[in-house]
């Protein structure tokens, strides 16, 4: 890669960034115009991947550090779009000059996967043979397919090592199966509140969120124009999924039994509004019966407030399909019938990490992880964070993890 080349494909905000602060960033699409055969069989004649980078790719091409996210995240994991922004990417607290991923020496790329929704080719794309949307034409993705997309992104970005791959809940499939499929491309893998397979448990709570969309008429088998859709369906999946990335102690301490300040019920600002409100009679108007079922404590508001956001930046079919990608990741089973077997090629060191009040992901299936790998004869190490604020720990502020995940990144032994 030449010189323009690269100060062209690199973002980089350190002239605009406050200290800490990789600054205004800006997202790029990445295009292979090379047939893309899925573990299903099926061939995409092309796909896109939008991506964000912060710092900047050494002459050797090997501080680079993938970021991998979770199933509603995106490539948007630090800084910001512009100055009107009114949060920072989701990861910003662990990315940034003089942070855990310390973008002064780390070359940080993330991309929203294959089968998404923020950019890079899904059931939302127009396929090339109709023009219109995929929708439920388009391959079933797996974990593996994701991983496979993002290696043909950093080779275009000239990539030719990454220091590490790292990343939580679905993020950390990605990097267990990064660590598998590409072992002497990774010197580092680090997983945090994953799984090698989901337990029943978490395959449940999946599918009722997929049948909130299959039942919703607005669905119709996955066929509807963007912006449109089972829209109800939807914050009803989210809803019920955000409750599992929480716990019963964190959810206590916030909202308690704290009712809101007035249950009388207000004019619905759309039909779904209307709809998750429970107050929509046949003419569109509030109905009185219904509203004795309206929000009546904090926590119900929360809820609702998370459903109806996560519908105006996610598509119901690419939920559909990440669910489906998550619930068939399965080492063992595709490499033999262990985790020893499936963690064979492995090369690189492994860190998992683990948190107490995790249930979605609970400690045990971490530390699974990193006893099969050690059985496999490799250098692992697992972390457990005690926390009382379930799965979605691994986003929130910790010195302690923030302590372990720069360690584990400088250290060279």
């Amino acid at each position: 890669m030449n010189d323009a080349a690269f100060d062209e494909d690199i973002t980089s905000a350190a002239t605009l960034a406050e200290p800490g602060e990789v600054g205004l960033v800006e997202p790029r699409d990445f295009t292979s115009a090379a047939p893309f055969r899925c573990d299903d069989g099926r061939t995409l004649p092309g796909f896109t991947l939008r991506y964000e980078t912060y710092g900047r790719l050494n002459p050797a091409a090997d501080n680079a550090v993938l970021v991998c996210h979770a199933l509603s995240g995106d490539h948007h994991c630090a800084g910001i779009h512009s100055l009107a922004d009114k949060k920072p990417g989701w990861w910003n607290n662990l990315i940034g000059p003089g942070k855990a991923v310390d973008t002064n020496h780390h070359f940080v790329v993330c991309a929203n996967v294959l089968g998404g929704c923020q950019g890079s080719t899904g059931p939302l794309s127009p396929d090339p043979a109709t023009g219109r949307p995929y929708g439920i034409t388009f391959p079933a993705v797996t974990i593996r397919d994701m991983v496979r997309s993002q290696k043909l992104l950093l080779d275009h970005l000239g990539v030719r090592r990454l220091r590490c791959v790292l990343g939580g809940s679905m993020g950390g499939m990605q990097a267990l199966q990064w660590g598998i499929e590409y072992p002497d491309y990774c010197d580092k893998v680090l997983a945090m509140a994953t799984t090698a397979r989901e337990g029943a448990q978490a395959i449940a709570f999946n599918e009722v969120g997929r049948q909130a969309i299959l039942q919703d008429p607005e669905w119709n088998q996955g066929n509807y124009p963007k912006g449109g859709g089972p829209r109800v369906g939807l914050a009803i999946a989210r809803m019920m999924a955000h409750i599992t990335y929480l716990s019963d102690a964190s959810m206590d301490r916030k909202f308690g039994r704290r009712t809101v300040k007035s249950n009388t019920p207000a004019a619905p600002s759309s039909p779904e509004d209307a709809a998750l409100s429970g107050m929509m009679g046949d003419e569109g108007s509030a109905s009185a019966p219904a509203a004795a079922f309206d929000v009546n404590f904090e926590v119900q508001s929360y809820l609702r407030y998370q459903g109806k956001s996560f519908i105006n930046r996610f598509d119901a079919n690419t939920y559909l399909y990440i669910t489906r990608a998550i619930d068939g990741f399965d080492l063992a089973a595709a490499h033999g019938g262990t985790l020893e077997q499936a963690f064979a090629p492995v090369r690189g060191e492994t860190l998992v990490v683990g948190f107490t009040s995790d249930w979605l992901f609970p400690p045990e299936q971490n530390r699974a992880i990193v006893l099969a790998l050690q059985r496999a004869g490799k250098r692992a190490s697992y972390a457990e964070l005690t926390t009382d604020l379930g799965h979605d720990s691994f986003l929130l502020e910790s010195p302690e993890l923030y302590a372990l995940v720069s360690s584990f990144l400088e250290r060279t032994d």
